[in-house]
């Protein structure tokens, strides 16, 4: 069969893609190797680890935060079948949700292994091992990521006593002792989810901070209010082995700058050192697509590879791993494909951890800035002097301002608190636009709302707040 468009994978930058193309007038298939769509991020990623980040906060809440705004509980309980089930339900209803779209946009959808045979021609190899050829103007390689495992130490993940990612959101019961290897995203999470729910979390990093990639004042406060929550971090920590035994595993380290080894047992190790680009079994380097010296799809800056008509996105070229940057590329792409000026500002890409409190991201970091020695201005405000976050009793956390020196335009925003995820989306909006940090300041916010302390971190960052 012939397309306009054949997209392989079909995660968020996938599938959107294929949706887009179709909007635009073409005709679009999509190869999947899942027995649904929606890639790692519905299926075994985002959706579902969000589903237990809920669950477990309510459960903690219940448990735990109500007695103090004067609701007494007892007896409150955990039902672990109706945690997951709660969680499969929601995964179930998110790709359903994306096989609906294929069928609205009328995007014909083939279950099976897609391997790029040449320029134009596509193979998929179905379960039973048969074949159908597939031929397009046009294909795109959204494969995603899988797990990197540890760097030179040898794991064998089985997803029921050393896990994924994958395995962590399906664990049968709640585990007395975890250890996550990674103290980046994932490993936060989702260690945090089994912490509220009753088990003893242990994080071995190989870096002197968490969220290597953040603003280190963010990293700190994330830490320490995590700590507090019961979590154990140890840092600068090189992993060496990580062992199965007859009941639960074992975890080896050693100081990074030298120093004697120390062994951690628990019940589950969950491994979380990160991802990498899934181009493996695709055909890429028979059909002349390079791939640099990180296994990423090499791409120009309209996404296209070294070979006329193939096209790459998402996670399997350069970048942050993100979902929604991946959408982004997608949407870019089938407008580009269409004759249109798809594009995407790398430089406004928001990043959110959904631990309690949130962790939220969009443009420069302080250390970022001192590197390529920009001068700028600092404005923050805490949640403790917000009147909503007393309320609710939210109060952990900052919001974090940082605005050029010379022009006051907002270069990055940094937040620690409570719906930091959903507060950061309009400092992304203002750098969109170039904003600058008075902009932000004198743009009214409804009262009381934890949005407040955005607003007050901008004035900090040009004059002064009011409420500090």
């Amino acid at each position: 069969m012939s397309y306009d468009l054949i997209v392989i994978g079909s995660g968020p930058g996938g599938y959107v893609c294929a949706v887009k193309a179709s909007q635009l007038g073409m005709k679009v298939a999509v190869v999947e190797k899942r027995a649904t769509y929606g890639g790692t991020c519905l299926n075994v990623g985002c959706i579902p680890s969000k589903a237990l980040l809920h669950a477990s906060e309510q459960y903690a809440h219940a448990a735990h935060g109500m007695e103090s705004l004067g609701v007494k509980l007892s007896g409150v309980e955990l039902d672990h079948d109706k945690l997951l089930a709660h969680k499969d339900s929601v995964v179930k209803s998110n790709v359903e949700g994306v096989a609906f779209l294929f069928k609205k946009n009328k995007i014909d959808g083939f279950q099976g292994t897609g391997k790029v045979v040449s320029a134009g021609k596509v193979q998929v190899t179905k379960e039973d091992g048969s074949t159908e050829d597939l031929e397009a103007k046009n294909i795109v390689i959204a494969t995603g990521s899988d797990v990197a495992g540890i760097p030179g130490v040898d794991v064998a993940i089985d997803e029921e006593t050393i896990v994924s990612s994958t395995g962590a959101i399906a664990l049968k019961k709640v585990p007395e002792k975890m250890i996550v290897v990674g103290g980046g995203v994932i490993g936060l999470e989702l260690g945090s989810v089994w912490s509220r729910l009753g088990a003893k979390v242990t994080v071995v990093e190989f870096l002197d901070k968490i969220l290597g990639t953040m603003d280190g004042e963010v990293s700190k406060q994330t830490q320490k209010l995590l700590a507090k929550q019961g979590l154990d971090f140890k840092l600068s920590a090189k992993v060496t082995a990580v062992e199965k035994g007859k009941k639960g595993a074992k975890v080896t380290f050693e100081p990074v700058k030298g120093g004697d080894a120390e062994t951690l047992d628990a019940d589950i190790v969950l491994i979380s050192t990160g991802r990498k680009p899934y181009t493996e079994g695709l055909g890429l380097e028979d059909a002349g697509v390079k791939l640099d010296d990180r296994g990423r799809v090499e791409i120009d800056g309209h996404f296209k590879t070294n070979v006329e008509g193939i096209y790459a996105i998402g996670d399997v070229v350069k970048g942050p791993m993100l979902a929604h940057k991946a959408e982004d590329e997608g949407v870019a792409l089938a407008e580009i494909l269409a004759g249109q000026a798809g594009h995407v500002n790398y430089d406004v890409i928001p990043s959110v951890v959904y631990t309690q409190p949130e962790v939220a991201s969009v443009g420069k970091t302080e250390e970022e800035l001192k590197k390529g020695g920009v001068a700028y201005n600092v404005g923050k405000f805490p949640f403790m002097a917000n009147g909503r976050a007393r309320a609710m009793e939210t109060t952990d956390g900052f919001v974090k301002v940082l605005a050029d020196k010379e022009t006051d335009r907002v270069l990055g925003v940094h937040i620690v608190g409570f719906g930091a995820g959903e507060m950061i989306q309009e400092a992304s909006v203002l750098m969109e636009f170039g904003g600058s940090s008075e902009d932000l300041g004198r743009t009214c916010h409804a009262h009381p709302t934890m949005s407040e302390a955005v607003k007050e971190a901008a004035m900090a960052a040009f004059f002064k707040p009011i409420h500090m």
